[in-house]
């Protein structure tokens, strides 16, 4: 069974930076697209990066540029690098695959970006 664990989340100033981690209890990232999800109050969850086995990476408009998806195969663990967080980054973080599996939604990481 997959479980993914999402971390660093926290309380930032505006321009601030965040690094996310997500760690998954299975080999899967040698064999799946990664990605990060994010979801506001009031807001449907939207995709906001992705990282194929190849490489190629995705990122929603409005965090590129700000954003950067990585991972260490090695040890199943992905991570999102945020820089100049804006208070429209403000939102529950959730790593899955691409497409996401719905058994996967993990408890997600807060990330409120406020003065």
């Amino acid at each position: 069974q997959v479980q993914l664990v999402e971390s660093g989340g926290g309380l930032v100033q505006p321009g601030g930076s965040l690094r996310l981690s997500c760690a998954a209890s299975g080999t899967i990232f040698s064999t799946s697209t990664m990605a990060w999800y994010r979801q506001a109050p009031g807001k449907q969850r939207e995709l906001v990066a992705a990282l194929a086995i190849d490489g190629r990476t995705y990122y929603v408009d409005s965090v590129k540029g700000r954003f950067t998806i990585s991972r260490d195969v090695a040890k199943d663990t992905v991570f999102l690098q945020m820089n100049s967080l804006q208070p429209e980054d403000t939102a529950v973080y959730y790593c899955n695959v691409n497409p996401s599996n719905p058994q996967y939604w993990g408890q997600g990481t807060q990330v409120t970006v406020s003065s």
